[in-house]
């Protein structure tokens, strides 16, 4: 029981981190737009925002399954 909780928090953790990644992207991208960066390179800046996105989330999955406290 005590692996399914430890598990079920480092999942929770995860969903959280990254919907707080999601939110400073997308506040990013509004401040790349504002400060002049073109529409047409909205599909770059995804990519890119994406890519970054992934490498975060691989760094807090190993984080939290190395350095995660058992319950």
């Amino acid at each position: 029981m005590d692996a399914f909780l430890r598990i079920l928090a480092i999942v929770i953790e995860l969903l959280i981190l990254l919907v707080m990644f999601c939110a400073v992207a997308w506040g990013a991208k509004l401040v790349m737009f504002d400060l002049g960066v073109k529409v047409k390179y909205n599909r770059v800046i995804n990519m890119l925002l994406a890519v970054v996105g992934i490498i975060f989330a691989v760094f807090c999955i190993s984080h939290l399954t190395t350095f995660y406290p058992p319950v």
